[in-house]
C-alpha cells in the first residue's frame, strides 16, 4: 500500500512542485520515498513496506532498461506470474509489483487482464505509458490535466493546486497514451444461475476461504477488524485458522452494542483483542481530520468514516494489514433495504449497481481511513472469485422473504465458526453499532440553522440537509477545486 504520483507532458512542473504534490500523499507510505525523472515524465512513491519490506523500493526500474513503473496495492499471484517469466527477467527484488515490468514487455496494455489483487499502477518506457486500476477500485486513482501534461494521483490532494481539471479514474479500464482510456473488465454475467442451497454453501465456505488465505500475503503483521457483526466476525474465523497471535480491533462509544459483540467473537475465537472506547468530544475533535482524508462530505459516509477512521489508529499501532468484511452486504442483499424486494433479478441487479458504485463510497472510506495511519486495508469478500460466485446464485436464495432474514446463505455456510447469537445478529451500520450515527447527525443540526442551509442550496451548494452541508464547509476549507466536490460518491440508499 502507497502513495503514489506521476506527471507525464512535453514540459513537466518543477521539482518543487513535484516534491509539494507527492508530500501530501506521505501518510499513505511512511516507511520510504523515491522519485525518478526522465525528459519527459517523474514518477513518485511514498511505500508503506509490505512484501520485500528492505529490497522492494519504489519507482521500480528494468535493470539496463530505460523501463520504470509506480504501483499501489498488491498482486496477489505474483509468484504464479513471476515462475513464467523469471528465466527472461533479471528481477531487482521479491516485492509483488516488480512483476509489473516484464508483463509489460511481454504484454502490454493486455497486462490487466493476468492480475489478480487491488492495485493502481503508471509504468512508462522512453515513448509510452500505462496506467490502471484494479477491477472493483479498490485501489484510488485520479488524474489530472494542465496544458499539454497529464497527472496520475493516489489522492485528490495531490491535485488540487497543480490540475485544471480532476476526474476519477474508472475502476476495471487501463489508458495507454497512444490508445486512450479502455476497460478491460466487467462483474460477470451468470448465463444459468446456482439453485441447489448445498452446492452454494460449500462454494461459498470454499471460496472465501481461499479469498481470506490469499490476503495473508505479507511480510509484516496482519490483523482484522471486527465489528462483532456477522461479516467481520466471518473473516476473523477464517484469519484465525492460519494465525495463532491474531491481533482483531474494536471501537466505539460507552455502551456501543458492537464492542460487547465484538468482545464475544473475540472470545471465542481467542484473538488477541484490543478495543478503544471514544468519545463525544473526540469524534468532533477528529472530523476535520477526517473529511480532509476522507475526500467526501456525504453524510452516511463521513458518519462511518469516523470510528473507522479511529480503529485504523488503533490497529497501526499493533499492526500493518488489516483484513475487513467490506462488500458482503452488497454481494448478499444485507442492507435493510433489500428486505423490501420482492422481485430476485431486481434485486441482483441493484447488487451489481450498487458493487459497481464501491469505488468512491465504502472502498474509498476504508482506503483512506487505514492510510490515514499507513495502515493497508484488504478486502476479502470483494476477490474476483468470490464476486463471481455471488453473483451467479440464484437471486431467489438472497430475497429476505425467502429465510425471513438477510444474508442466510452466509449465516449458514459459517455457522459453525462463530456464536449463535453473533450468527443470527441483526444487521448494523458500522456507524451506528458503534453508536456515533445519531451524535454527529445532532451536532451537525446545532451548528447549521435552517436559513444558513436555505442560504447554501440557493447558492447551489450540493447539499441536502444540515448535516452534509455542515461537512460540506470543512471539506470546501480543504479542497477548492471546482472538480473536487463532483467526485465525491453519494449514498442514494440506506446504508443499513
Amino acid at each position: 500500500m502507497c502513495g503514489i504520483l506521476g506527471v507525464f507532458g512535453a514540459s513537466v512542473t518543477n521539482s518543487n512542485d513535484f516534491q509539494e504534490m507527492l508530500s501530501t500523499l506521505a501518510h499513505r507510505g511512511p516507511d520510504d520515498i523515491g522519485v525518478i525523472a526522465q525528459d519527459n515524465f517523474v514518477l513518485g512513491h511514498q511505500r508503506l513496506s509490505i512484501v520485500d519490506v528492505e529490497g522492494g523500493h519504489q519507482p521500480l526500474c528494468a535493470a539496463g532498461q530505460k523501463l520504470y513503473g509506480i504501483c499501489n496495492g498488491e498482486i496477489y499471484n505474483f509468484r504464479e506470474l513471476r515462475a513464467g517469466l523469471s528465466q527472461n527477467y533479471d528481477f531487482q527484488s521479491h516485492v509483488d509489483s516488480e512483476i509489473l515490468l516484464p508483463l509489460y514487455q511481454k504484454l502490454g496494455s493486455q497486462l490487466t487482464s493476468s492480475l489478480d489483487g487491488m492495485f493502481s499502477f503508471v509504468i512508462s518506457d522512453d515513448q509510452e505509458f500505462l496506467a490502471a486500476r484494479d477491477r472493483i477500485g479498490i485501489k484510488p486513482l485520479y488524474y489530472g490535466t494542465t496544458g499539454e501534461n497529464i497527472y496520475f494521483s493516489s489522492e485528490i490532494k495531490a491535485l488540487v493546486e497543480h490540475s485544471d481539471e480532476i476526474k476519477e479514474f474508472p475502476s476495471g479500464h487501463y489508458y495507454h497514451s497512444t490508445q486512450g482510456i479502455k476497460p478491460y473488465y466487467q462483474l460477470p454475467e451468470a448465463q444459468t444461475f446456482i439453485t441447489d442451497l448445498d452446492t452454494i454453501l460449500e462454494k461459498i465456505r470454499q471460496t472465501l476461504s481461499q479469498s481470506v488465505q490469499k490476503r495473508l500475503m505479507s511480510d509484516v503483521p496482519v490483523g482484522v477488524f471486527l465489528s462483532g457483526g456477522l461479516d467481520s466476525s466471518i473473516i476473523a474465523a477464517l484469519m484465525r485458522q492460519h494465525i495463532p497471535n491474531l491481533h482483531s480491533f474494536s471501537v466505539g462509544l460507552p455502551n456501543s452494542p458492537d464492542l460487547k459483540a465484538a468482545r464475544l467473537v473475540a472470545e471465542h475465537l481467542g484473538t488477541i483483542h484490543h478495543e478503544y472506547v471514544y468519545t463525544q468530544a473526540e469524534m468532533s475533535a477528529v472530523l476535520p481530520d477526517v473529511i480532509y482524508y476522507l475526500e467526501s462530505f456525504d453524510p452516511a459516509l463521513v458518519r462511518s468514516a469516523i470510528p473507522c477512521y479511529i480503529v485504523s489508529q488503533l490497529a497501526s499501532k499493533y499492526v500493518k494489514v488489516i483484513l475487513s468484511g467490506e462488500g458482503a452486504d452488497e454481494l448478499f442483499a444485507g442492507y435493510s433495504y433489500f428486505a423490501d424486494y420482492d422481485d430476485a433479478i431486481a434485486l441482483h441487479k441493484e447488487s451489481v449497481t450498487i458493487i459497481k458504485g464501491l469505488h468512491n463510497l465504502n472502498l474509498q472510506r476504508l482506503d483512506r481511513m487505514t492510510m490515514a495511519h499507513g495502515l493497508e486495508g484488504r478486502v476479502p469478500f470483494l476477490d474476483t472469485d468470490f464476486i463471481k460466485l455471488s453473483l451467479s446464485i440464484d437471486p431467489t436464495l438472497k430475497l429476505y422473504k425467502t429465510f425471513g432474514i438477510e444474508k442466510w446463505l452466509l449465516r449458514q455456510a459459517f455457522s459453525d465458526l462463530l456464536p449463535q447469537e453473533i450468527v443470527w445478529r441483526d444487521k448494523m451500520e458500522f456507524a451506528q453499532g458503534c453508536a456515533s450515527s445519531t451524535v454527529l447527525e445532532d451536532h451537525a443540526n446545532s451548528c447549521i440553522t435552517e436559513q444558513t442551509l436555505e442560504e447554501a442550496q440557493k447558492k447551489k451548494f450540493p447539499v441536502s440537509s444540515k448535516e452534509e452541508l455542515f461537512y460540506y464547509q470543512i471539506f470546501r476549507n480543504h479542497f477548492t477545486h471546482p472538480d473536487a466536490a463532483a467526485l465525491i460518491g453519494k449514498w442514494q440508499g440506506t446504508l443499513h
